[in-house]
């Protein structure tokens, strides 16, 4: 009967050990995926400063917020997408990749492809 009970109160020992140590993991993990995305926000009170880095009031409502949304779920796309929409793209350090930012991801590529050709013309007229 003592044996018995010792197992019970060992087993309901180990349970709430592995349910505290996956609470805080759980925490933990929380707080490392907020730290990753608002390292990928910009402040806007601060010069180019992450919302992470930044001491500003508004980086802090966005902590928040972004905190707020991971515990219910969301995910980190759809946290963006929604600061996005509420405080416009200049939120992010990288732009999306969608049909109104093609000309900034292409602009690069198309510079390089001209400077080539001018290059190529400036060599044909200097050999002729």
């Amino acid at each position: 009967m003592k044996l018995s009970h010792f197992f019970r109160v060992l087993y309901i020992t180990i349970l709430s050990f592995v349910f505290c140590a996956f609470k805080t993991l759980a925490v933990e993990n929380i707080d490392e995926r907020v730290k990753n995305l608002t390292l990928e926000l910009r402040c806007m009170t601060c010069q180019n400063q992450s919302i992470y880095d930044s001491d500003a009031e508004f980086s802090n409502d966005i902590k928040k917020i972004v905190k707020q949304k991971l515990q219910e779920g969301e995910s980190e796309r759809d946290i963006k997408k929604f600061l996005v929409e509420r405080y416009g793209e200049y939120i992010l350090f990288r732009p999306l990749m969608n049909y109104n930012n093609i000309f900034l991801w292409s602009f690069p590529f198309i510079l390089l492809i001209i400077g080539l050709f001018f290059v190529l013309i400036k060599t044909k007229t200097k050999k002729a």
